[in-house]
């Protein structure tokens, strides 16, 4: 499928402060895209500088086919640009914001009312649109943001780029916003979201990309990810001190080599340590996360069942990816090519 966004090698220092470092994206057409990365990795820059709020330093992109420096105008025609609070008027009705932005992207009065109207229906604010907005909740006010970035003609928005949209709200609210994401999509629009949410980004994205320091540090599907960067682990709680030190003692051995779970079938072996605390009596033991394993793991650490007191098998999340791609010494360790699955 071509790309809704491209960019390649982009740059951009703020003073002496080197904010993004050849960056290189790529944004499948109708998909939803993340970028993640801690406070100060280049997220709000790099919408900025796909946005055309900004140039960058070096580097090129292109959104919706539209070079971001020498066609800023059509980029800008084909895109729309939510940032982290809504920019919408708490002293107008729902319905009058709408209007007003229709006007202002240059439809008729009749034609702007009409789109008003089916925004308003689009994004479940029909029964609220002739409330003051200052009355609405928050993830009302983030879908009448949504819906106020879309009053040009149907189809003319094809790359929509949120910045962090559900900070400060709260999960209801955040959960309406999900949903009027998913429904963006699934008409055809490019959602391009940057978020410090990770479950946000785990149930939306079809692609992520992690930042660090202005550089890409790893890029793939959610799934892809959490495969490539992070482990399953199986929580062992002991009955006593005895159990828990003679678990410990069988734990290093056992995750250094693989555990047999059938005749013909071997779980892979780890290079993942296991964790240990021992004033709650608690282990961690990396595991692929099948069923297979988790028994067989259970059978070689405790075969007598009488040390281990209960357990749960942790499942990676992209938390855990998160961690580990940011964390310095895990990226020093972790010198793999990032995945582009």
């Amino acid at each position: 499928m071509s790309p809704a966004v491209e960019a390649t090698a982009l740059s951009k220092s703020h003073g002496s402060v080197r904010v993004l470092d050849s960056l290189d994206l790529r944004v499948v057409e109708g998909t939803v895209f993340a970028l993640l990365g801690p406070n100060g990795a280049g997220k709000t820059t790099t919408v900025r500088i796909l946005a055309t709020l900004t140039r960058p330093d070096a580097g090129h992109a292109r959104v919706a086919g539209h070079d971001i420096v020498t066609e800023r105008s059509r980029v800008r025609r084909a895109i729309s640009l939510t940032g982290q609070y809504a920019a919408v008027d708490e002293t107008q009705t729902g319905a009058e914001n709408l209007r007003t932005a229709a006007r202002l992207s240059g439809l008729s009065r009749r034609a702007a009312a009409r789109r008003a109207a089916e925004l308003l229906e689009r994004f479940r604010l029909t029964e609220a649109g002739d409330r003051l907005v200052r009355t609405y909740s928050g993830g009302m006010r983030r879908r009448l943001d949504l819906a106020a970035g879309l009053v040009r003609d149907p189809g003319t928005t094809r790359v929509m780029f949120l910045d962090e949209p559900t900070t400060g709200l709260d999960p209801r609210s955040r959960q309406e916003l999900w949903d009027a994401v998913r429904e963006l999509s699934a008409a055809g629009t490019t959602v391009f979201l940057t978020t410090q949410y990770l479950e946000e980004a785990d149930r939306l994205a079809d692609d992520i990309t992690v930042l660090g320091a202005g550089r890409t540090l790893a890029t793939g599907t959610p799934a892809a990810l959490k495969s490539r960067y992070a482990d399953h682990r199986l929580d062992l709680v002991a009955r006593d001190r005895e159990a828990y030190l003679r678990l410990t003692s069988a734990a290093s051995p056992v995750t250094a080599r693989s555990v047999t779970t059938t005749p013909v079938t071997t779980a892979p072996a780890t290079t993942t340590p296991v964790t240990t605390s021992p004033d709650a009596l608690s282990l961690g033991v990396p595991t692929d996360g099948s069923a297979a394993h988790v028994r067989a793991l259970l059978d070689a650490l405790d075969p007598e069942r009488r040390d281990i007191a209960r357990f749960t098998l942790h499942t990676a999340t992209l938390d855990d990816v998160f961690l580990a791609l940011t964390d310095t010494t895990a990226l020093a360790v972790n010198d793999k090519e990032p995945s582009r699955a």
